[in-house]
């Protein structure tokens, strides 16, 4: 707005010479009439907050407010801030980094200036069609990441730490419904321990959308000013009551330290049940299966749903829970194939796109001939004796080691083969633990692994992981931000030195570290600092020209990382035992793991 002005007021003899004709009044009434409504338009299209020019009529552009009426309409009304305190123009920042997801396609609704004044956003007489979550990074993630980080602090607000939130729209309503198949935005302010305001970013929220048949992970998005928002979207299919969670594990970036188990906060701050109506108007795109094309997204957003169960099902003595029939069938969209099969009790993963679970036929017909190359850390230990004792035919293999070079034959037709090599990049000394990528500072490591891709032939395929090591070896971000790009120029070496024996190198597909969960949650690798480290080592992949395809196997975790039920805290696919697990009871659940075998043999073999 322009500066004022000093004022000069008329003199006495003046006033009857500025007194303006009445057309020269109707004019100006006209003008300003017109300036206000063309305000008006620009402020609701591009969601300008007000407060700022009328301090009384504050109000959150996505808060919303469910009314009373027996239709269940979702409806908006104005959410007055309950505190005193300056608050910072929600609408003038945009979202920094990506220390959490981002979210696509939001539906944006306008409220309104008059709180009386009610708006039904499905009262349409036709159908609507919404789109899905998306996730994204971004460009220049690791950039972004740092100077978010190192943000200049000064000011009271920046230097206080967030112990408590306000979420308007959710905050002092007893029972929350929303129309399954939207997309519902809520915008929350971090608070301090006097319930000021915090005007830093950096926290890191864990959040929890789940109901009977659905777990996702809704994505939060950092405004870098003390302000945040998270996204909720069930299908309509699974219209129902959810429970909504919101933690907060660490503050202004503490988890990326190199010491965490202190830092971490992991405080508890909503518990909000919630209700999801399904509206006949109201629907989302099919999601079709998984091509090639869809595995080109660097990060996801998806959704784990139950499409069917049994309650009486019951470890069986040799630590499996067979609790559907093996060949218990997919429901589409979200899956293709039988859902028995990866011993779930129901559950399957799906995001932008669905995938196929595969038989041992098919995954033989895939890979017979191929060579699979691992280079990661102990989960792909796991995941490599789960493909070979659930897929394709070897139980009676009871582990692998975490480095070796093996033909495996089809039980079906020994004249089929697959050969895997697995190298595990936590230490140069495979048994070692706690160094990650600075391995390849090991000379013979790094010739141990150049010898692979001097043969005749080279692997068809790398599937590639930076690992739990590099969250307790590295000393700061910005030191694994440069063994990243060292390990990612060591590749491009090896990979040059292949084309130019006239060979085609491998494809490069980043499956990214997973979530840890329950007690790890807090420790030196936890979500916080892997979810950053992926990011930062995919970027560093990507730019060297590396990257073929990408699984994000930690949105695949996320939904099961609360507690220790799928995993050991950092793993998910340990062997089936009916043995005492860490959680205190009998046996564990495997199925997130088999989850991302049939993931990667998608990667792996789609068109």
């Amino acid at each position: 707005m322009p500066d004022k002005g000093v004022i000069l007021h008329p003199v006495p003899s003046q006033l009857l010479i500025l007194r303006p004709s009445p057309l020269l009044q109707w004019r100006l009434g006209a003008l300003t009439a017109l300036v206000f409504f063309l305000m008006l338009v620009v402020w609701s299209i591009d969601g300008c907050s007000i407060q700022t020019f009328v301090e009384p009529w504050r109000f959150n552009a996505y808060s919303v407010k469910i009314s009373p009426s027996s239709s269940h309409s979702l409806r908006i009304s104005p959410s007055p801030s309950p505190l005193t305190s300056p608050q910072p123009n929600l609408a003038s920042e945009e979202p920094r980094g990506r220390h959490n997801l981002t979210m696509h396609t939001t539906k944006v609704v306008e409220p309104t200036l008059d709180p009386k004044k009610e708006t039904n956003l499905t009262s349409n007489s036709t159908r609507v069609q919404f789109g899905w979550i998306a996730a994204a990074s971004g460009k220049g993630f690791t950039a972004n990441l740092m100077r978010s980080w190192l943000a200049p602090g000064g000011a009271p607000c920046r230097e206080a730490k967030t112990v408590e939130i306000s979420v308007s729209g959710v905050d002092g309503i007893d029972s929350l419904e929303l129309t399954a198949g939207e997309i519902h935005e809520f915008r929350f302010q971090a608070l301090d321990e006097s319930g000021k305001h915090v005007c830093i970013g950096g926290d890191y929220f864990e959040t929890d959308l789940s109901g009977e048949s659905w777990k996702s992970r809704p994505p939060v998005k950092d405004f870098g000013n003390g302000t945040y928002s998270f996204s909720l979207q069930v299908h309509p299919e699974f219209a129902g009551d959810y429970n909504l969670t919101v933690i907060l594990l660490f503050r202004h970036f503490q988890g990326l330290k190199f010491s965490t188990s202190r830092l971490g906060f992991d405080r508890k701050l909503r518990n909000v049940p919630l209700r999801f109506i399904k509206k006949p108007d109201v629907t989302l795109p099919e999601l079709r299966s998984c091509k090639r094309s869809d595995f080109n997204r660097d990060a996801w957003s998806g959704r784990w749903t139950r499409l069917g169960k049994n309650d009486e099902c019951q470890i069986s003595n040799d630590g499996r829970y067979r609790c559907l029939a093996a060949d218990f069938p997919c429901r589409k969209p979200w899956c293709d194939g039988a859902v028995g099969a990866i011993e779930s009790n129901g559950w399957v993963y799906s995001t932008h796109c669905s995938f196929e679970l595969f038989s041992g036929d098919k995954a033989w017909d895939c890979l017979k001939g191929k060579w699979i190359f691992f280079w990661g850390d102990s989960n792909h230990v796991d995941s490599i004796r789960n493909l070979l004792n659930f897929v394709l035919g070897h139980p009676e293999i009871p582990a692998v080691p975490r480095r070796f070079d093996l033909k495996f034959s089809n039980p079906k037709n020994s004249s089929e083969t697959v050969r895997i090599t697995s190298i595990f990049n936590g230490h140069w000394n495979e048994t070692k633990n706690y160094q990650g990528l600075d391995s390849l500072q090991d000379s013979d490591f790094r010739e141990l692994l150049k010898k692979y891709f001097t043969e005749d032939r080279v692997p068809d395929v790398m599937i590639v992981n930076s690992g739990l090591h590099d969250g307790i070896h590295w000393t700061s971000l910005r030191a694994f931000a440069k063994g990243a790009e060292t390990a990612a120029a060591f590749w491009r070496g090896v990979f040059d030195k292949v084309k130019s024996r006239g060979l085609q190198p491998p494809e490069v597909i980043f499956r990214n570290t997973i979530a840890t969960g329950g007690y790890a949650r807090t420790l030196a690798f936890n979500p916080s600092k892997m979810e950053a480290f992926n990011g930062v080592f995919l970027e560093k992949m990507r730019d060297a020209g590396l990257v073929t395809s990408v699984v994000d196997n930690f949105d695949m975790t996320y939904p099961w990382h609360y507690d220790n039920r799928c995993n050991d805290g950092v793993h998910y696919g340990r062997a089936p035992a009916k043995l005492k697990w860490r959680d205190g009871e009998i046996g564990h659940q495997y199925f997130v793991d088999l989850m991302l075998v049939h993931v990667l043999l998608n990667a792996l073999c789609v068109k």
